[in-house]
């Protein structure tokens, strides 16, 4: 298809039934509403919108014209996060404190990442929310989509106008924590910790590796097998528009994701905690 500028012509085409969205997230309502009102389908890149308010609106656009909306959330999808989901929710770590995700490379400082990634008018954030996203998510799905508080620190060693690393943590009424890291700086693998009070559970994705401990692992750390991934997120997308059936645990976990990511940014920003 040749390249245009006129959204709305492109949008005005009979011979486009879906759109995917990768544009800078700022533009994400505009574009995406604008997508919905002409009834094309829609996949997108997280963010799914930088605030709620935007999110809520987003939906009801999709809702309203009956179209199929799914945003890019792939680690939920992986085979590792449905094996430690299954020992968490078998019992066999006991009560659940804490959980810890990581996921970090090294594009601000080889440099390979575009410059565009640090400019917080169009990016909402730098590390925690483009890199950050995916443990964010993670760390939802395995302690609730919803903390009741966030503290953060965001750090830029490059000097560039947002962070190029992050810790955030987040606390549960159920007493647990958890602790989400991101960064541009520092190339590290991919890493999952969920400790409970009879055991552990950890991924690393050096390897491709699951292992555990406690009681109901016998003695010592033992290895887990990693099954294959779930359908992913675009082929999730394909089947609902066929089907016509809505994402709705996709669509849930996007705004939750989008609602603590706020939360994220605007602790850092004051240094305090905040209430979600």
């Amino acid at each position: 298809m040749p390249y245009t500028d006129d959204l709305d012509a492109l949008l005005a085409r009979d011979d486009i039934d879906a759109v995917t969205i990768t544009t800078s997230t700022d533009v994400h309502r505009d574009v995406i509403v604008r997508a919905a009102n002409a009834g094309k389908h829609v996949f997108t890149e997280k963010l799914l919108a930088p605030t709620v308010e935007e999110c809520d609106e987003i939906v009801a656009a999709c809702d309203a014209n009956g179209v199929k909306l799914i945003v890019s959330l792939p680690r939920l999808y992986h085979g590792y996060t449905r094996a430690v989901l299954d020992e968490i929710e078998s019992g066999r770590l006991g009560e659940i404190t804490s959980a810890r995700v990581r996921l970090s490379h090294d594009g601000a400082v080889r440099p390979w990442l575009p410059e565009r990634f640090f400019d917080p008018a169009t990016a909402i954030g730098g590390a925690l929310t483009d890199l950050g996203c995916h443990p964010v998510y993670l760390t939802q799905l395995f302690l609730g989509a919803r903390p009741d508080s966030v503290q953060a620190v965001y750090r830029s060693l490059t000097g560039r106008a947002v962070e190029d690393h992050a810790v955030v943590t987040v606390g549960y009424e159920s007493q647990a924590i958890g602790v989400i890291e991101a960064g541009f700086v520092a190339g590290s693998p991919f890493t999952i910790d969920v400790f409970g009070t009879a055991g552990y559970v950890s991924y690393t994705e050096e390897g491709n590796r699951l292992t555990a401990s406690g009681a109901a692992y016998g003695d010592g750390v033992v290895e887990l097998p990693v099954p294959g991934d779930s359908p992913a997120a675009y082929d999730q997308w394909v089947d609902h528009i066929a089907n016509g059936t809505r994402a709705d645990d996709n669509i849930a976990r996007a705004i939750e994701l989008t609602r603590l990511v706020v939360a994220a940014n605007r602790a850092a920003e004051s240094s305090a905690p905040v209430l979600v």
